[in-house]
């Protein structure tokens, strides 16, 4: 909502971000459609789509057959070729790069695996460097980058990118956000998020969550992380920090350690290493692969398996009654590795559900297992650096061409090809 008395170019210029994001979030949708959306009379919808048109951000054309009689109103599109962001995703042990179109198509992508060896910066940070430059020179000269951004599995100080904590790996205050950026050599600011919180809103912009002004986001990796949407926006605390809903006490006399150093967590009961203990696993395979051996063992059948994913939903369900509780969400999202070991578990959970949750806070809750599945946290990172492209358009757009050139040295190549191979 516009605060009374700006001046007509600030009207401008929101309705610009407005029009393109709906066009950005809801892919081709006509004048007419835009027109009701944003409360704005034809010939105003005519001049921004104009306008964008000519700055390259989107397109119009005629609509496929309507059936309808008259002349057909145009459809705008986003012009995913020609203008894009870098997007990474870093996971405890798989580092994800994309180059991603305006629209939210991913147009490239490359992933390497990580080795959980520690506080590993230099060779993140060179990893999707390297990655960066390969994606660059593959889009050619004429599209442009719109912005950097990247969901990393820890607690993340939001303006400068700083990781203050990543139990999983050990970081501890590494200046992440800062660090990219030099090594990219791109002269712009990387946007860093948690990844789970990144990861609520891609589901609520793009995925199962639509519709929805109030859920919450369990996102399972190695551990558990959380993010919440209370009103259409993202809780996120008085420092950034909020939601950290793995680290929910569920378990506080004999819990499993956590490696943030307390114990009974949520994601001491629920991860990774629980369920492949719980299964008697620990000794073979680890990450996504491990997990995925277990729930496709219980599929087959495999009593040991059944029983772990039964315990693992138990635990869930206690973290899920607690949430709902507290925030009466209309949806419970389960992604990463959780969306996978939801179905086994599903009935435990709901039985939680149903014997902690107040009737009326659970009457009309829904849960369900993402709909972007692994890509969600990588999709939240790429909305992430789109953000300041969706606020001014024009400005942002000028502003990146007069960019010198992303650095496509290829010093850093070398470090990825030693790290996937």
């Amino acid at each position: 909502m516009l605060k009374a008395g700006r001046s007509q170019e600030e009207i401008r210029r929101h309705n610009l971000g407005t029009l393109l994001r709906h066009v950005h979030l809801g892919g081709a949708v006509s004048r007419t459609e835009l027109a009701d959306r944003m409360g704005l009379n034809r010939s105003t919808i005519m001049a921004l789509t104009a306008d964008l048109t000519s700055a390259g951000l989107v397109r119009e054309e005629l609509p496929k057959d309507t059936g309808k009689a008259g002349r057909p109103s145009l459809v705008v599109r986003p012009e995913s070729g020609r203008v894009y962001v870098l997007a990474f995703d870093i996971r405890v042990d798989r580092l994800v790069a994309a180059r991603v179109g305006l629209g939210g198509v991913i147009l490239d992508r490359r992933e390497a695996v990580r080795p959980r060896a520690g506080v590993d910066l230099d060779d993140v940070v060179g990893v999707l460097a390297g990655f960066a430059r390969q994606m660059h020179r593959a889009a050619g000269s004429e599209p442009v980058c719109a912005g950097v951004g990247a969901a990393y599995c820890g607690m993340i100080r939001p303006g400068d990118g700083m990781v203050r904590f990543g139990p999983n790996m050990g970081w501890v205050d590494q200046a992440f956000g800062t660090e990219l950026g030099l090594r990219l050599g791109f002269g712009l600011p990387v946007s860093v998020g948690n990844e789970a919180h990144l990861g609520a809103l891609a589901e609520h912009q793009r995925g199962v969550g639509i519709g929805f002004q109030n859920l919450v986001y369990l996102h399972g990796d190695v551990g558990v992380g959380g993010g919440i949407i209370v009103g259409g926006k993202l809780l996120d605390g008085d420092g950034g920090y909020g939601c950290e809903l793995g680290h929910m006490m569920v378990n506080p006399y004999n819990g499993r350690p956590c490696g943030c150093g307390s114990r009974g967590c949520l994601e001491a009961e629920v991860g990774e290493q629980a369920l492949l203990d719980a299964a008697g696993r620990s000794s073979e395979l680890s990450g996504r692969d491990g997990v995925r051996a277990v729930v496709e063992a219980a599929e087959r059948g495999d009593l040991a398996a059944q029983d772990a994913l039964r315990r693992i939903g138990d635990w869930l369900g206690i973290g899920v009654a607690n949430l709902i509780n507290l925030f009466n969400p209309g949806l419970v999202i389960f992604g990463g590795m959780l969306r996978e070991v939801y179905p086994g578990s599903a009935a435990q959970v709901h039985s939680r559900v149903e014997a902690n949750v107040l009737v009326i806070s659970r009457e009309k809750v829904r849960l369900r297992t993402s709909a972007l599945g692994d890509d969600a946290t990588l999709i939240g990172a790429a909305e992430l650096a789109f953000s300041k492209l969706l606020t001014s358009p024009l400005e942002v757009l000028a502003e990146m061409t007069s960019h010198p050139s992303l650095d496509t040295r290829s010093e850093d190549v070398g470090e990825v090809r030693a790290v996937t191979r």
